[in-house]
């Protein structure tokens, strides 16, 4: 590929990107997508203007506000009301990014785009593997859903690198963002309040009881979007500490219990991707993340023949927590992955 379409999103991360890719030669065409309200993109918008001035580069802007909605803003909302606590970033990704994104870099004769996310890809046998950063920064969990047509257009020229490293060669270069900080994790959710923002959208949920395991009821919850696995803070007294450990839209209830029982044994996940094979046939070893921050933790994957599998732990893992994704790995190579929609509590073994 010579010709690169660069997502700049105004960060230092995406301009040390485009900046790196020129000095190997490439010919770099600058993209901003805007998908937010122009008060909330419009500062980003001006910084990535700013890089591309600098780097002598051209900047496109692509509105995909409307997709945007569609595809990354109506399933974070259905999901919380659906129980599920849900990673818009994959989604993003997978849609957007690599998705409308490299659409528009193809048929503006790119021959692939770039992104400033900490990951690698590899071709082996004429198949594209994505495999993890050696930085601390690594986001390949946020990436797992990503085709071989999309892995086979993309560049990350920031594998394996370092933020420091990064920052001093953006300041070398006289990037004007070098010390801008990191962007929150939700970029469309101010503060990084989730139900802030829900709420301003209108989007609310009764009230209803909170339960034990048995089923009992221990009190009254605010709503079931106000809550997620493991929570400890804002459930009220209770004499003890207590933890969420399930939360069902269908009888509007949030299951509580004493620490330990926020443990599970294992977990079923759909809407699978797979990366470094065509698909899952039979158990697998591997290392299993079930959230960004995670430790990858050993486990048997195993298909279930209805578009699921199962994820047994060696270990019991704490906070399971569906809506989230559960990514397999072979070492350093993401095998695939999928949304967790169901975790198997310790007694369910």
């Amino acid at each position: 590929m010579k010709k690169i379409a660069i997502g700049l999103s105004g960060g230092v991360d995406s301009a040390t990107a485009a900046y790196l890719l020129l000095e190997k030669g490439y010919d770099v065409t600058g993209i901003i997508l805007r998908l937010k309200p122009e008060s909330l993109a419009d500062a980003d918008i001006s910084d990535a203007k700013r890089i591309a001035d600098l780097l002598g580069i051209e900047l496109l802007v692509l509105d995909r506000r409307e997709v945007f909605d569609k595809s990354v803003i109506e399933p974070f909302v259905a999901e919380y009301l659906a129980a599920r606590t849900p990673n818009p970033c994959i989604e993003c990704n997978s849609t957007i990014k690599f998705g409308a994104m490299l659409d528009y870099a193809l048929q503006i004769g790119c021959d692939g785009i770039a992104t400033g996310h900490y990951a690698k890809i590899e071709e082996n046998g004429g198949r594209y593997l994505l495999k993890r950063s050696q930085s601390p920064k690594d986001q390949s969990y946020f990436l797992y859903r990503l085709n071989q047509h999309q892995l086979s257009h993309t560049v990350f020229p920031l594998e394996g690198m370092e933020k420091t490293q990064i920052r001093e060669i953006a300041e070398k270069a006289g990037i004007p963002v070098a010390g801008k900080g990191d962007s929150q994790e939700i970029c469309f959710v101010p503060n990084d309040d989730y139900t802030a923002y829900l709420a301003s959208l209108g989007v609310t949920s009764p009230k209803g009881n909170f339960i034990d395991i048995n089923g009992s009821i221990l009190g009254t919850h605010n709503g079931i979007i106000n809550y997620t696995i493991g929570q400890r803070k804002g459930l009220g007294a209770f004499g003890k500490p207590m933890f969420v450990t399930g939360i069902s839209a269908e009888n509007n209830t949030v299951t509580i219990g004493e620490n330990g029982s926020q443990y599970s044994s294992g977990l079923i996940a759909d809407r699978l991707n797979f990366i470094s094979v065509e698909n899952l046939t039979q158990p697998i070893r591997a290392d299993v993340k079930i959230r960004f921050r995670a430790r990858p933790e050993p486990a048997t994957v195993a298909p279930n023949g209805d578009g699921t599998v199962s994820v047994v732990f060696d270990e019991p893992q704490r906070s399971v927590t569906p809506g989230q994704s559960a990514v397999f790995y072979d070492g350093d190579t993401v095998i695939g992955g999928g949304r967790i929609i169901k975790a198997i509590m310790k007694s369910e073994k």
